[in-house]
């Protein structure tokens, strides 16, 4: 359901609330007499919450946080229970009546001669207390289940309270409401904190960095889902269950901001692929990998290798046209992986698949919570991407290489002897005991050293062992950069890298010349190119798209040219060998991107402890904060605090 219809409930709210009549007896009153409260206050949209809110509990300008998304809902259930409770209705009943549906109760107290304001709260009076009790309690549950509780309780233990002052579970319930909307408005609309989960922007980002996500650098998303628990992304930890509500939904709208993404900006984005991700509730995250696209066509393709008896073994004449055959029925392939996903069974090729074991099933997730990943972009719209041989050309240029970037180099074991000792004493290479980060590989005899290490450390290396020959390193050779006619198993690899088609030969070192789309450009659309846009033209924009014999239909309509309605992105990660980035699920689309990386406020490696050096580390610039950015960064946070303890 649309925002209009939610805000269209706020303003109603006070008419089926009966507002007016409640003005009556508060016009009474000495404040309300004060203020020339009149009954027809209650028609004036915006201005009859400021009234409630200053006539109930002194806080006017809590009116302001109606406007955002997420809070405003809130606001509104404040408001009520406010109102309802300023005519002393405090118990449990009529405190869910009041936040949840207030309508009935506010005719009866409006109908009844004798509901009239009542003073505050004597917290010395024990009766006053029992009455509201209940109600409290229930407030301090909604806010935080259970844990709210627990958190009152052990405070309570280790101070006293004050005579005459607030039970502390009304307290609680008070401070964790506005916590609550405070961490709502900050963390959707300034800043964001961010870990670093995975090593693909290795050296620049370390796993264990945590950082603040800047959204006011490109201006703050709309929350397309506002009805969501604050403190978490998209899944509530332990549980497992969806951290938000649907039943609203708004557009992609964002916010001025101070500027525009720049080349080489590290970026946060939510990630493009993951609007359907497999649940696998085993997982602390809950997901069996993100890429369920990439899961779809691997599973496509080890069912076909499996029933085809082609697991494990070389491939004749007479199985490549069985792979041929499996090209030309890829979709009902792909038909059979996506029924067998969404019924729960484990890809095929998997242990528990074996064991017949069953995941979750398929979860589909809206924009704002698409997992969120962290890389450089590399190209903004309108650029011309090429790589080539792991050099990556932007424009025509060499894309500028930062100093913590890593790539990797095979170094020839007959042209100098490394060793793992040395590299990590001598040059602080680390390999990682689960394997995640691996500087330094040796392999078999033949096999050359394999080292991933950023421009310095190659300098380093290179004087200190000045007969070592060094070597990019390939992963899987591209057979269009050799010129060579490829193999059907080859053909089928495509499916690994973007746009993931079978005639379209893209590596991780190697990829075909293209332009990142722009907002408004139009290009003209053929069987060749197609591939590098269906996900733009059906996922991102929301057009249905058929290739048939004859052509390409968008939304019915045979077309042969196409006008993009966002910009897009091209990011890659620092860690060029070991990302999962646009050259694995493509484009980034504008509604998807967050912010930008900021500050790393602190970092702790998974096996080697607090990292104190990195501490305060300003991303964007990688280097320390300056004085300036320091005072403004002390300003906003002190501005942040007063807005809010004036607000609660």
């Amino acid at each position: 359901m649309s925002f209009i219809y939610f805000y269209l409930l706020i303003l109603i709210n006070p008419l089926l609330g009966q507002w007016n009549r409640f003005f009556v007896k508060l016009a009474a009153t000495e404040e309300g007499q004060k203020m020339g409260l009149k009954p027809t206050h209650a028609y004036i949209p915006i201005y009859n919450y400021y009234l409630v809110f200053k006539l109930t509990n002194g806080k006017p300008f809590w009116t302001l946080l109606l406007l955002f998304p997420g809070v405003h809902l809130v606001m509104m259930m404040v408001a009520n229970l406010s109102l309802i409770r300023r005519f002393g209705k405090f118990s449990l009943v009529e405190t869910l009546q009041g936040i949840f549906f207030p309508f009935y109760l506010n005719y009866q107290m409006a109908s009844d001669e004798k509901c009239l304001p009542v003073k505050d709260t004597n917290w010395n009076n024990a009766k006053e207390l029992e009455a509201r009790k209940w109600g409290d309690h229930l407030v301090l549950f909604l806010c935080l289940p259970v844990l709210g509780h627990a958190l009152q309780f052990l405070f309570s233990l280790i101070s006293k309270a004050k005579v005459g002052s607030k039970t502390g579970v009304k307290e609680w319930g008070d401070s964790l409401v506005f916590a609550l909307v405070a961490a709502t408005v900050i963390r959707s609309y300034v800043f964001e904190p961010f870990q670093i989960p995975t090593g693909s922007m290795e050296k620049t980002m370390l796993v264990g960095d945590f950082l603040f996500v800047n959204k006011l650098a490109y201006g703050p998303k709309v929350p397309v889902t506002p009805l969501s628990y604050p403190l978490v992304h998209n899944n509530v930890p332990w549980i497992n269950i969806p951290s938000y509500l649907t039943i609203e939904k708004g557009s992609y709208f964002r916010l001025p901001g101070f500027g525009k993404i720049k080349p080489y900006d590290i970026v946060v984005f939510n990630y493009p692929s993951g609007d359907t991700a497999v649940y696998d509730p085993r997982i602390p995250n809950g997901l069996m990998g993100h890429d369920y696209h990439g899961l779809i066509n691997q599973e496509a393709t080890w069912q076909f290798r499996i029933k085809n008896n082609l697991y494990g073994k070389g491939v004749n004449a007479s199985d490549s046209l069985k792979f041929i055959d499996f090209m030309k029925n890829i979709e009902s392939w792909r038909t059979l992986a996506r029924t067998n996903l969404s019924n729960g069974l484990f890809p095929i090729y998997s242990q528990e698949y074996a064991e017949g074991m069953n995941h979750g099933g398929l979860i589909y997730r809206p924009v704002d919570k698409r997992e969120n990943y962290i890389k450089r972009c590399i190209g903004t719209p309108g650029d011309v991407i090429k790589i080539e041989n792991a050099t990556v050309y932007r424009n025509g240029k060499p894309a500028k290489i930062f100093d913590n970037m890593a790539f990797k180099w095979d170094v020839s074991k007959a042209s100098t002897t490394l060793t793992s000792q040395e590299m990590m004493d001598n040059f602080g290479l680390e390999n990682a005991p689960d394997g995640s980060r691996m500087d330094f590989e040796e392999g078999d005899s033949a096999s050359p050293y394999v080292l991933n290490i950023t421009p310095i450390e190659k300098q380093q290396i290179q004087e200190a062992y000045p007969t070592a020959k060094f070597e990019v390193h390939i992963d899987r050779p591209s057979y269009a950069r050799a010129k060579r006619i490829p193999s059907p198993e080859e053909l089928i690899e495509n499916l690994d890298y973007f746009p993931k088609d079978f005639y379209v030969n893209n590596t991780m070192t190697d990829f075909q010349k293209f332009v990142v789309p722009k907002k408004g450009v139009t290009v003209n659309l053929t069987s060749q190119n197609i591939p590098w846009y269906r996900r733009i033209i059906s996922a991102y924009e929301g057009h249905a798209l058929e290739e048939r014999k004859d052509g390409i239909y968008i939304d019915g309509v045979k077309r042969d040219k196409y006008t993009f309605a966002m910009n897009y992105y091209w990011m890659m990660g620092d860690n060029r060998y070991n990302s999962a980035d646009s050259r694995v699920w493509g484009f980034v689309p504008e509604d998807h991107i967050v912010g930008r990386a900021s500050l790393v406020w602190l970092s702790n490696s998974p096996y080697k402890g607090i990292r104190v050096e990195r501490i305060f580390k300003n991303v964007s610039q990688e280097g320390s904060f300056s004085a300036l950015q320091w005072i403004g960064f002390a300003l906003g946070i002190v501005l942040l605090v007063l807005v809010f303890k004036y607000l609660v």
